[in-house]
């Protein structure tokens, strides 16, 4: 076990010769940032305060503000502050990862929006081979505990910007008084607008001067271009190192906050790193990183990949999921709504009959073809559960937009030159690319989830047409997955790098999972990492949590409400259990969850049934 907080405050006490002795005990050591070899270069460093109506977990606008359905108002709709898009950009994470819906018990039975004041410091980083920096971010509250230092790690989920895992990290660690360091990992909302030649600054106002701009690409010469799909670098091969620099900005960050306490190192400061989604994916990828550095890992809900039996790629199911489960769930009976089955249908049926002309799928009617998709689907190893949950993902087009973008990422393709004609733009009514308006641009960086379509930007199909428009292009995306064309190899060797390994021996690590997720289910990440893991005899527990699909923040449809119970709550609890435990207490163990959907009841601690610390023996 790593090294326990009581030993601290002895350190923190003696002259500095006593405390650089205690800081270089044991196998940890200071990162490069501060060594000095291969040094991480943080650029664009600036800082930030708040305190007097504002903070650090919600941008003064507590949970009643963080409920409110429209979003804060820019002043200037063309040019807002620093403070008004980050204020926005807080609100816009807060409500895409939380259910803060009145009856869904956030802040009342699991959580916190507490109001913290403190300081924010922000700065990008850059890998070594990296074209393109990514931001890094690290807020230390003004009660950070100087005698118990911790520092809670993480990534955003999906493709969001900086504040992508306030609600996940933030809400979990600054409330206990650490410092929480985050990392947008290469992704994140720096869109560039290349008709207008106008990016995104550092502090997340529009940069009319090119150079200011975060995020700037070479090859873009109309429409828009965003970070994870358009950098050249394939980031999600680095998002291991993307975590530990952010843990090395945040002990940089401490040492100007405190310096009379420095030097802050990995020795003496308790390092614990947490992510949903492919946020889950990337502190598993630190978790395998060389160094006594890190100290403990949750991971809910993550996109990983390992060489075991049962694993797939993102890349691989996305496809398949995009092209065959419209038709699918016409054959799978209820269904959450939305989407609206009499809505869908048609559409739906479209699919079907396109998947049976390209000799996809068998049966001469909507039928006998979606039975057929069906059966494919759970051939190759699709839940009914999983299906169910995944029509959110239909309804929302999120399935195709996953794809176009790790397509790009994957084969490090420039904005121009998707390999299956795909572009983003700013759309009309009838989906026809146009210019961007200032006002769009000016609430890209807090609106946008950084994987449109979404915040005035869309995807834009060449190839569209017919009853079935994606058809076309939703096939040359599968064909990169399982083709053998050059384009196919390139997307394929991109995916090979994403290979995840081993988590370092004795490091504590719990995997949670929702059962029913189905955007990553669980057969295809979780179960396979965690049998590989510990089958290696790695520290490795598994959550599994009945009745719980990836989205929080879709619980505030009605129909969801009543199916799925929260993931977050089972995040939060797990990073109590391994905090305890690396204070002295017992280990997490595997377990699956007694939980039970509320129905139309208000949430329960009975729904959740959160698994309690294992009583040391």
């Amino acid at each position: 076990m790593t090294k326990t907080r009581m030993l601290r405050p002895l350190c923190l006490a003696t002259l500095a010769l006593s405390l650089a002795a205690c800081a270089g005990s044991g196998t940890r050591g200071d990162p490069a940032s501060i060594r000095g070899d291969d040094a991480t270069m943080f650029t664009a460093q600036r800082t930030s305060l708040h305190r007097d109506g504002d903070d650090l977990l919600t941008a003064g606008l507590g949970l009643s503000g963080l409920q409110a359905m429209a979003p804060p108002a820019f002043a200037d709709p063309e040019r807002p502050s620093s403070a008004e898009v980050r204020r926005r950009a807080l609100w816009a994470n807060w409500r895409g990862i939380a259910d803060l819906a009145p009856a869904g018990g956030y802040g009342t039975l699991y959580g916190s929006v507490a109001t913290v004041p403190g300081r924010e410091f922000h700065a990008l980083a850059t890998v070594p081979g990296a074209t393109q920096p990514h931001r890094v971010l690290v807020q230390v509250p003004d009660d950070f505990d100087r005698a118990r230092r911790c520092i809670v790690v993480t990534a955003s989920s999906g493709s969001r910007g900086i504040y992508g895992a306030i609600a996940v990290a933030g809400a979990w660690g600054l409330p206990k008084g650490c410092a929480v360091a985050y990392t947008d990992k290469g992704a994140g909302t720096d869109y560039f607008d290349a008709d207008a030649g106008i990016g995104i600054r550092a502090d997340g106002t529009p940069a009319v001067d090119r150079a200011q701009a975060v995020f700037a690409p070479d090859g873009a010469a109309q429409g828009i271009a965003f970070k994870h799909a358009h950098s050249g670098d394939n980031p999600e091969a680095d998002w291991g190192r993307h975590v530990r620099q952010a843990a090395e900005f945040a002990l940089q960050a401490l040492g100007e906050a405190y310096p009379d306490d420095a030097p802050f190192d990995f020795a003496s400061t308790r390092v614990i790193a947490v992510g949903i989604s492919n946020g889950g994916g990337a502190v598993l990828r630190a978790a395998e990183l060389d160094g006594d550095w890190l100290d403990a890992v949750v991971a809910g809900e993550p996109s990983v990949l390992v060489d075991a039996p049962g694993a797939r790629s993102l890349y691989d199911y996305t496809t398949e999921a995009a092209l065959l489960m419209p038709c699918a769930l016409l054959a799978l009976d209820a269904l959450p709504q939305p989407p609206l089955t009499a809505q869908v249908a048609p559409l739906w049926a479209a699919r079907c009959a396109s998947l049976r002309a390209a000799g996809l799928v068998d049966g001469t009617e909507a039928a006998s073809q979606s039975q057929s998709a069906l059966a494919i689907l759970r051939g190759n190893g699709w839940t009914d559960g999983a299906l169910r949950a995944g029509a959110l993902s239909v309804g929302f087009d999120l399935w195709r937009a996953v794809a176009v973008t790790y397509a790009s990422a994957y084969g490090r393709y420039s904005a121009d030159a998707h390999p299956c004609g795909y572009r983003f733009s700013a759309q009309g009514a009838d989906l026809s690319p146009r210019t961007a308006t200032a006002a769009e641009r000016a609430a890209w960086w807090s609106d946008g989830s950084g994987i449109p379509p979404g915040a005035g930007v869309g995807i834009v199909d060449p190839g569209a047409a017919g009853a079935d428009p994606a058809l076309s292009g939703l096939q040359c995306l599968r064909a990169l997955a399982v083709g053998d064309g050059a384009d196919a190899r390139r997307v394929q060797a991109g995916i090979a790098e994403t290979r995840a390994g081993l988590p370092r021996r004795g490091l504590p690590v719990v995997v949670v999972h929702g059962v029913d997720d189905g955007l990553i289910p669980m057969a295809f990440s979780s179960v396979p990492y965690v049998d590989r893991a510990q089958a290696a005899g790695r520290d490795v527990h598994f959550w599994q949590v009945p009745h719980a699909q990836h989205f929080d923040g879709f619980l505030a449809l009605p129909d969801y409400a009543a199916r799925y119970v929260p993931l977050l709550p089972y995040v939060y609890a797990a990073l109590d259990q391994v905090d305890a435990h690396l204070d002295g207490g017992p280990s997490p163990r595997d377990t699956t969850v007694n939980s039970a959907p509320r129905g139309n009841a208000p949430l329960a601690a009975r729904h959740l049934a959160l698994p309690a610390s294992t009583p040391a023996r």
